[in-house]
């Protein structure tokens, strides 16, 4: 007679790393050949933004395929055409550092971005609350839902304020929560401009500041609003620091008025973060 088989049982925490692992994966779109494909929404020059805008209002689109670059997706340099985020898997895994090591050290407080596009980093940050059992904290997701601003002036940051493609609607970004189960009580959403959803928002004490606004207006508004919320031994995460000067110029300028020199750390060719 055969014995019956055995069903192995993975412990907890290996559960809880290969989630972790496959929803980076679903969230930058690299799980498929396919994710190196390039649509007409990410482009910048005026005719492609004309028959993008053209295009989708018949609800069709031109794809040119290419072969999916493993490299340029873990850095976060290309946009990708399905996933949720452009943030690539280096910037997600220090996202992961950061919110497990303030969960680690019992550092109080929420998580909030400001400036998500399709949630993905956010639903990243609700996604590690639900796999470390945590119910105490929220996730706050602060955006226009409509595209980037138009920068006041050239110092400001570059015009990426008519590239449809950005422009993400909150019932977009929520049905993607959804999709991935984590659409409850646990997400808060800021919907508007920083200038006038950050000064009222009912965010009472932060753990985590990720800042994903790019121009040195949307930069410097989520600092003066939200930096003196964080707890002792928080962090916050800026996206753009060493792509946008006007973002890391928003930041030199914040820090020097708060008389403050944090050790800051680079993530990838872009990003950069320090703890409070």
């Amino acid at each position: 007679m055969t014995p019956a088989a055995v069903p192995v049982v993975a412990p907890a925490d290996v559960s809880r790393d290969l989630y972790i692992d496959l929803l980076k994966k679903s969230l930058t779109a690299s799980l498929y050949e396919e994710s190196g494909w390039v649509g007409t929404g990410s482009a910048t020059s005026r005719w492609a933004k004309l028959l993008h805008r053209f295009l989708q209002r018949r609800r069709l689109a031109i794809v040119r395929t290419r072969a999916f670059d493993e490299t340029q997706r873990r850095e976060g340099r290309d946009w990708p055409l399905f996933g949720y985020t452009m943030a690539g898997h280096l910037r997600l895994d220090n996202l992961q550092h950061c919110v497990e090591d303030v969960l680690a050290r019992g550092v109080p407080g929420d998580f909030i971005e400001t400036g998500t596009w399709r949630g993905g980093s956010a639903i990243f940050m609700r996604a590690l609350l639900r796999a470390h059992g945590v119910a105490g904290r929220t996730v706050w997701v602060a955006d226009s839902f409509e595209g980037m601003p138009r920068p006041a002036d050239a110092a400001d940051g570059y015009d990426y304020s008519d590239i449809g493609y950005l422009a993400v609607s909150l019932p977009q970004v929520q049905r993607n929560f959804a999709r991935f189960g984590l659409l409850d009580d646990q997400v808060k959403f800021l919907k508007g401009w920083f200038a006038d959803t950050l000064p009222k928002a009912p965010v009472k004490q932060l753990a985590i500041l990720r800042l994903d606004g790019d121009m040195y207006s949307s930069t410097m508004d989520a600092l003066v609003n939200l930096y003196d919320k964080l707890s002792p031994g928080g962090y916050v995460i800026v996206d753009d620091y060493y792509s946008w000067p006007s973002c890391k110029r928003a930041v030199t300028e914040f820090l020097a008025t708060r008389n403050a020199t944090p050790e800051i750390l680079p993530v990838d060719w872009t990003c950069a973060y320090w703890r409070v």
